[in-house]
């Protein structure tokens, strides 16, 4: 009898859970393919572009998420009044068509299933992953922040001025623009170096939550400081590079560095000098824990 129990319940149980999957790949998938062209081949608006580290994120998540199921099944299930709001709320922010509202609609429904299905338990479970999912939805922060940038820029053109000038270029700093041979070369607000900094420090909590160091307030502190310093020091070099390469009219080594390839691969070694910290941080620990 009991086994005869069991089974209808766990059919019940596999298809609620088809059921919200394929009702969220209908409302999300189209989203995420947009998502996923702007970001590939470089179509989408600035401030969206800055959320490119999704490309990486987001089948993260869901690797999580998948890797979770047998925690996530052991709970008990246990609505909580939180979720019904949030999946609500959802509803509201996808019908308005708004597209940074229909962004944010999908971290809140996520959130929201969680906490209808599991209740806190369940959302501490896929805390992360959901973490993941909202950092890569892109919103508009960067376009609120950039005006709060003009200190970094300044900054930024500032130092990018000093170093040429030790290589013997003329360079006269005015602000945030940057004058060689004649050529006028601005620092921008997008070329504040958010959008790396955003990506570094994405990077930088996969690398925490992957190796567990998260867990060590001392390690997280240290990787997310490196972080940073990794971040302005790489765009202050760049950004130097940029401006030789445009006030000596070396016009097609610009557009490599500025938006081609050449950018690509610069950020890529940035990545890989955090990958490099944090393995640096783990080998320090240890050591220091031996001793």
């Amino acid at each position: 009898m009991q086994i005869g129990r069991k089974i209808p319940i766990a059919i019940e149980r596999y298809l609620l859970g088809g059921a919200i999957v394929g009702l969220l790949l209908i409302m999300y998938l189209p989203l995420i393919v947009h998502w996923y062209d702007g970001w590939l081949h470089k179509n989408i608006s600035i401030e969206h572009e800055y959320y490119s580290h999704g490309v990486l994120g987001l089948p993260l998540a869901a690797y999580i998420i998948w890797t979770n199921q047998q925690q996530w099944r052991r709970l008990p299930d246990r609505s909580h009044p939180v979720g019904a709001a949030l999946l609500f709320l959802a509803g509201v922010l996808y019908l308005s068509g708004l597209p940074e509202y229909v962004n944010l609609s999908l971290p809140v429904v996520l959130a929201g299933l969680c906490l209808w299905l599991k209740g806190f338990p369940g959302l501490k479970v896929q805390s992360f992953p959901l973490l993941l999912v909202l950092l890569a939805t892109p919103t508009l922060l960067p376009y609120l922040l950039a005006p709060y940038t003009l200190p970094l820029q300044e900054f930024i053109a500032s130092v990018a001025a000093f170093i040429l000038t030790q290589f013997g270029i003329n360079v006269t700093v005015q602000h945030i623009n940057l004058f060689v041979n004649g050529t006028i070369v601005e620092v921008a607000p997008y070329c504040a170096g958010l959008k790396m900094l955003f990506t570094s420090l994405y990077v930088s909590l996969i690398l925490l939550y992957w190796t567990g160091a998260w867990a060590s307030r001392t390690k997280t502190v240290l990787l997310l400081i490196g972080t940073v310093i990794i971040s302005i020091i790489g765009n202050i070099i760049r950004n130097s590079l940029l401006t030789y390469f445009h006030g000596s009219g070396q016009d097609r080594a610009f557009e490599v560095l500025h938006q081609g390839w050449g950018g690509d691969i610069y950020s890529a070694c940035m990545l890989g000098l955090i990958v490099l910290l944090m393995n640096a941080i783990e080998k320090y620990s240890s050591t220091d824990d031996d001793s």
